[in-house]
């Protein structure tokens, strides 16, 4: 046992210790709540921040929103459109998810508004042209409308520019009134029906009843949050431009009209492709086929390259470290290739490319986007033989 003396000793060192770790535990609770009140304060303050954003986005939102350009009314429906410049006519046809607008805001339609007429069009459910549900919107469907509003705008023979899913209204198109069609210039396109995960997952979204719910259940803070890496996997490998951050109008891509078109014509990609593919060989308007080697979207050798083996008198550029969204930064590549359709109206084009399937033979000087220079890759290695008459 101990002795009453080491056992008073022993209970004071207990006292200090315990009140050591008494003092400690305070001055870490004292401490901790410094940071929590710390915390909620910038908390509070990034609250504000966001609610000052959120304000500002809204109102830059509903500047965003209003339409660029004017409509035309086509069997009932009302479809927006950009039209700038004059000359001859230059079509642009944008692909799925976005609108004509982002032709406008790549700098694609002033550089071809320099030489040429051109109007960008709002497919059905994009941008500010309607859809209707009682309408099917197949690639041939919507090549009719917009056959349809040139021909109500007046316009003869253009030349059609078409993005990615608009590729496929172009080359439907041109398989319907070939005779309407001065040519084609198609960009980062789909033409062959291939298994694709995106396709499986958006699917169901599409369908009547199903996708509504779906896509009701989604909340808007969520789809805002999700829309800058879809927009950097889109423009991959390159930096997402600033002048599409800070331009394209982020809430008329998501609303719920434009969403249900997206997720309609990702169900219907591949079989507006099978479709078309019979036709490919008769094609007998001058071709274009413009693609970034490094589209994470589309693979450009089972697309761009197979499209150009099997149309004879095509022309292929292939853009050396280039992704999907080359209207940004491919400009003058594009604005090349309009002329050239141009200048082989009545004829049409051999173009020799060597090593199509290695993709990096076949190289092309780009630009950057934004209209801001950047360094060049090496000089394009196409050879261009003018072949008879159509």
């Amino acid at each position: 046992m101990l002795s009453t003396a080491k056992w008073r000793a022993s209970k004071r060192a207990s006292r200090r210790v315990s009140s050591g770790v008494t003092e400690a535990v305070a001055k870490l609770l004292k401490s901790g709540a410094k940071l929590t009140g710390a915390a909620a304060r910038q908390s509070h303050k990034a609250a504000r921040q966001a609610g000052r954003a959120m304000t500002l986005t809204r109102a830059r939102g509903d500047e965003a929103t209003r339409p660029a350009g004017q409509f035309v009314e086509v069997d009932g429906l009302q479809v927006h459109y950009i039209a700038r410049g004059k000359g001859r006519p230059v079509v642009l046809i944008h692909g799925n998810g976005t609108m004509a607008e982002d032709f406008v805001i790549s700098g694609l339609v002033d550089r071809l508004a320099k030489r040429y007429r051109v109007i960008a069009i709002d497919r059905p459910g994009f941008g500010h042209t309607e859809r209707p549900r009682h309408r099917i919107w197949t690639a041939s469907a919507q090549a009719r409308l917009v056959h349809r509003v040139l021909e109500r705008l007046g316009v003869e023979r253009p030349i059609i520019v078409g993005h990615s899913w608009g590729t496929l209204v172009s080359l439907a198109l041109a398989v319907q009134a070939p005779d309407a069609v001065r040519g084609l210039v198609l960009l980062s396109g789909y033409y062959y029906a291939v298994r694709r995960a995106d396709v499986a997952l958006i699917t169901p979204l599409a369908v009547p009843g199903i996708g509504d719910a779906a896509r009701s259940l989604m909340p808007p803070a969520l789809v805002h949050l999700l829309a800058p890496q879809v927009f950097q996997r889109v423009f991959r490998p390159q930096a997402v431009p600033a002048c599409f951050q800070a331009r394209f109008p982020v809430g008329l891509s998501i609303h719920p009209t434009q969403a249900r078109a997206s997720a309609e014509d990702t169900a219907s990609m591949n079989a507006a492709a099978a479709l078309l593919r019979p036709h490919y060989r008769g094609l007998r308007v001058p071709l274009a086929i413009l693609s970034g080697d490094a589209d994470a979207i589309v693979d450009p050798a089972g697309q761009s390259c197979r499209l150009h083996e099997e149309v004879a008198g095509s022309m292929l550029t292939l853009l050396p470290g280039l992704g999907h969204m080359i209207h940004y930064s491919a400009k003058a590549q594009i604005a090349r290739a309009v002329d050239t359709i141009l200048a082989a109206d009545g004829k049409r084009l051999q173009w020799k490319v060597k090593g199509c399937s290695g993709l990096k033979q076949t190289r092309a000087q780009v630009g950057s986007a934004c209209d801001q220079p950047v360094r060049s890759g090496p000089a394009s290695q196409i050879w261009a033989v003018l072949r008879g008459t159509r």
